[in-house]
């Protein structure tokens, strides 16, 4: 479905690159563009979007959307979907799940903002993750093995996703989950209706159908398993066990209140089906998407008009529900410290949860518990707050405001379960570990994900692939290498080269006596630099005006209404036909690369600028210069949309 862009920004949209009264350079050092003697002539430089800069799993996000829209071509007898999903996977492999529920910095990042806005990144990487599953693809996993093994604790985005970057590598791993079930936070913290359980499933089969990955379920390391027992089998141990304890209010007696919980019991009982149905009145801490999800279970399980256990019992587990047809609507409120458009949970997510029929009290902290004659909280009081630095104080004279609950969520952070685990323990229930994911004092340990600090499910995966490579390294007895200033998943020019057939020859096979002049050589790519792993491409370097403002095509959501909500458990977010995904794709400026819009060609005035002849030409190997003709207008670098040339030659 397509939308209009912000008026604001259409009305503004009439991009300059020179504005009334620029007819003289700012500096003598540029009055040598104004010559036609400039010794600077055009170059060609890669560099890393801000949307793949922004991406914790390190995506190859500008990649994949060339891919989709058609500007990247397959190898031949590959599909337009299946490429997309082989170079989206190469950083995360769960894009079908990542598509639906990641709050997508990336988007943020995106520099389609500064045109009209963002690309829906999320909604194309959930049409190749859709596509992928549909399609049957399967990871490719070579076939010769290390003869190493690595022991995974913990099946959950981090763990499933080290185990599939290990088996790329040829290494089989164990993994100990302490569910029935793989998943982690995906299955036991977010609710079906935004993961499918059947997609999830697919993604968490297709790694172990790689082979060599073996899943041991039910099973706790510290109690089943001892630390002991892995290092004596295995070469190298992973730690992603999560953060599986919730951080209580910071009021008074709130551990010894027995209907005070957290969101880490409430969403697992929930998700693992013994909870469906909670108490008549609850209260949710919080601002961020845990805190949407604990309010948005509460209105779709709803209660009982005749409600009378303690409902902190099915929120712990302790007490399995049956199925129960009779269900009334439960009052759900939830309290944040910030204004509603400052909270952290994504914004759609706080749209519907009012639409849903929840009420948010926003700019308000937590008190004190209200206690009944039993010493059950009856209520939890609020008052009007202001954010000093990262702490909330309390306003001078601000309202108080009692709100009647039944039972009383914390939604405000998380910390590990390291019960039997005190040698990893770092005081905060959680485990140390270096820029390349190593347990201090440890050896032969890593970590990576909530574990290390509880962050995105799409900065565990990144964190799980980085710290693949350094495990990896350690494996083979190699020295672990300095890891890049942009440490992402870049496109990489000479693997694109070698699957056209392009690669260059060695440079002894094409050596001649006079090097002078080597354009015309084939041992090196022609005027060429490679900087992605070290610049990230701002949109004050992009030629905006290029850029018409287009509509947005966005995702249907089914959001139900208060009225609607009570058992409402149908997907929330519908996915793009295959022609929104094309077009929404088109959308991408491609910051950083090329995109083969001709502009260089068109607007050299001494045809300098040329199309490599289409049997040598590539993604990123679209246009060259004869500098032979090249007289340093710097022309080309001005009408560049994607700030791939810059003016540099002979510096």
């Amino acid at each position: 479905m397509a939308t209009a862009p912000n008026d604001s920004k259409l009305q503004a949209h009439t991009y300059r690159r020179f504005k009334d009264g620029d007819h003289e350079w700012g500096s003598m050092h540029d009055k040598i563009f104004v010559q036609d003697t400039s010794h600077k002539c055009p170059t060609y430089i890669h560099k890393t979007p801000p949307c793949q800069g922004s991406c914790p799993s390190g995506e190859d996000i500008r990649g994949w959307l060339q891919i989709v829209r058609g500007i990247e071509k397959p190898p031949v007898g590959m599909s337009m979907q299946e490429y997309a999903f082989r170079r989206s996977t190469n950083a995360n492999p769960f894009p079908s799940m990542m598509g639906r529920v990641c709050p997508a910095p990336c988007q943020d990042g995106c520099n389609r903002n500064d045109v009209d806005d963002f690309v829906g990144i999320n909604s194309i990487e959930q049409y190749i993750g859709d596509s992928a599953i549909a399609g049957g693809f399967k990871f490719e996993a070579p076939e010769e093995m290390s003869g190493k093994k690595v022991a995974i604790i913990g099946g959950g985005p981090a763990g499933m996703a080290a185990a599939y970057q290990l088996r790329r590598m040829g290494h089989a791993s164990t993994v100990f989950e302490q569910h029935p079930e793989l998943g982690g936070m995906m299955r036991y913290g977010i609710p079906g209706y935004r993961v499918p359980r059947d997609k999830l499933a697919a993604e968490m089969q297709r790694i172990v159908d790689m082979g060599s990955i073996e899943i041991r379920c039910n099973t706790k390391i510290g109690t089943d398993v001892t630390v002991e027992q892995l290092e004596a089998d295995y070469d190298a141990i992973l730690w992603t066990v999560g953060c599986w304890n919730g951080r209580g209010l910071f009021v008074d007696k709130w551990a010894e209140t027995p209907n005070c919980v957290s969101a880490v019991d409430f969403l697992e009982a929930f998700n693992k089906g013994t909870m469906k149905y909670t108490a008549p009145r609850v209260v949710c801490v919080g601002g961020g998407d845990t805190s949407i999800d604990v309010v948005s279970v509460s209105r779709r399980i709803g209660t009982l008009a005749n409600y009378s256990e303690n409902p902190e019992d099915s929120a712990t587990s302790k007490l399995v529900h049956g199925d129960v047809a009779d269900k009334v609507p439960a009052t759900v409120t939830l309290t944040t410290l910030f204004p509603l458009e400052q909270m952290t949970a994504a914004e759609h997510e706080v749209q519907d949860a009012l639409k849903e029929g929840v009420t948010i009290l926003t700019e308000v902290m937590p008190k004190e518990i209200v206690f009944g004659a039993d010493g059950r909280a009856i209520g939890l009081k609020v008052v009007e707050c202001v954010m000093k630095g990262n702490m909330p104080e309390a306003k001078e004279g601000g309202k108080e405001t009692i709100i009647e609950a039944d039972l009383i969520v914390s939604a405000i952070g998380q910390f590990g379960k390291l019960d039997g685990l005190d040698d990893f323990n770092n005081g905060r229930n959680q485990i140390n570990a270096d820029s390349l994911y190593r347990v201090p004092g440890k050896a032969k340990h890593f970590a990576a994900g909530d574990i290390i600090r509880p962050h995105l499910l799409t900065t565990a995966i990144g964190q799980a692939s980085i710290a693949s490579e350094t495990i990896n390294q350690f494996l083979r007895s190699e020295e672990l290498k300095k890891r890049p200033k942009v440490d992402k998943h870049h496109f990489d020019l000479m693997e694109k080269l070698h699957e056209a057939g392009l690669d260059p020859k060695s440079f002894e096979e094409t050596k001649a006596e006079d090097l002078r002049g080597t354009s015309s050589a084939d041992f090196a790519v022609h005027n060429y630099d490679d900087r992605s792993k070290n610049v990230i491409v701002p949109s004050s370097d992009l030629f905006l005006g290029h850029f018409a403002a287009v509509v947005r095509n966005k995702r249907t959501e089914d959001v139900p209404t208060a009225e609607e909500v009570l058992g409402h458990f149908a997907e929330r977010m519908n996915p793009l036909a295959e022609a929104d995904a094309v077009k929404e794709a088109g959308r991408c400026m491609s910051c950083g690369m090329c995109f083969e819009c001709d502009n260089c060609v068109i607007y050299c005035p001494q045809d300098a600028v040329y199309r490599v002849p289409k049997k040598q030409a590539t993604l990123g190997r679209y246009v060259a210069t004869d500098y032979s003709r090249c007289i340093g207008c710097h022309i080309c670098a001005d009408v560049c949309p994607t700030g791939y040339i810059e003016m540099g030659l002979g510096e």
